[in-house]
């Protein structure tokens, strides 16, 4: 008997997680000559009773248990600590609202089983999400594979089934900047995807507003391409070329006609585009530096205040 286990962030999560395990139970009765389930729900220090809700759980049913952080870390955090706990053959993970079908792990274990080492979940629409967050998940995913050299396929899921070869090279990477979309696809291993339709949540508001995604999506770029640095780089090259143009050209005016034409505007918009350029160098280069200097304070990614026995 193979062990699977699941490993499901929660942040306000009260409204779902019931419902979460009520269809997953289902799954888990089908695949029960096969796999034994192991259920790891991770507390993201959710203000609503998702505790409360996760306690009761845990004592009415032996294979799940829970880990409460001691306030919100993040689902990162939440995503890093279950694959630590999980010590499942096959490990997944999934959003307790639904969005994700628990059915797909029937098939995606038998992917498991034809010898694939992770077999993910592709959306093929976006249907029932907002058409601003579509468009900009599209233009990210174009950017993102053009300026990296690690691949994020539109539309793939979290939810992913992956053996535990997988799962311990993926705890190998300890930075603290974690971008799991970046990280399950630069590990490699041999991969398919399962597509399906978007699905909507089954209750509950999400904790994830069009601003969270897109201060998420810098931190993709700012992890896996070095392109930020490489814009700042041809920007300021480019300015110091244009204007090493305008100096030969007013050196050239001066000896030539014997003037130049005055005006302040034309000096303003110069200074204005010279010192842009400077500052949107120096923020970019800051975000880096940001990121060194998390990592090598070297806090715990998470803190974890109470766990299921």
């Amino acid at each position: 008997m193979k062990k699977l286990s699941i490993i499901i962030p929660c942040y306000n999560e009260e409204e779902t997680i019931r419902p979460f395990l009520e269809v997953t139970k289902v799954v888990e009765n089908q695949m029960a000559e096969e796999v034994v389930f192991d259920y790891i729900f991770v507390n993201d220090g959710s203000k609503d009773a998702t505790l409360e809700v996760l306690r009761e759980v845990s004592r009415e049913f032996e294979n799940v248990h829970y880990l409460s952080f001691s306030r919100n870390f993040g689902k990162e955090a939440g995503l890093l600590a279950g694959l630590e706990r999980a010590d499942g053959d096959v490990v997944t993970v999934m959003d307790a609202d639904l969005q994700d079908p628990p059915e797909m792990l029937i098939d995606m274990y038998g992917k498991i089983k034809e010898g694939y080492d992770v077999v993910g979940t592709k959306r093929v629409n976006r249907q029932g999400e907002p058409a601003i967050r579509s468009f900009f998940a599209k233009v990210f995913y174009k950017l993102m594979n053009s300026v990296s050299d690690t691949e994020i396929v539109d539309g793939v899921r979290d939810f992913r089934l992956m053996t535990r070869q997988v799962t311990d090279s993926i705890l190998k990477l300890k930075e603290v900047n974690r971008f799991s979309k970046g990280i399950f696809s630069w590990v490699g291993y041999k991969v398919t995807y399962l597509p399906y339709e978007n699905r909507e949540r089954v209750a509950g508001q999400t904790s994830w507003s069009f601003w969270n995604l897109f201060r998420y999506s810098i931190d993709g770029f700012v992890n896996f391409s070095e392109a930020p640095l490489n814009l700042a780089t041809w920007a300021g090259f480019a300015s110091f070329v244009f204007s090493f143009l305008g100096i030969l050209f007013i050196i050239i005016r001066k000896l030539t006609i014997g003037g130049s034409i005055a005006g302040w505007a034309s000096l303003v918009t110069i200074i204005l585009f010279i010192g842009g350029l400077q500052l949107l160098a120096l923020g970019i280069i800051g975000k880096y530096l940001a990121k060194i200097f998390l990592e090598t304070k070297k806090r715990p990614i998470y803190i974890i205040e109470e766990e299921s026995e």
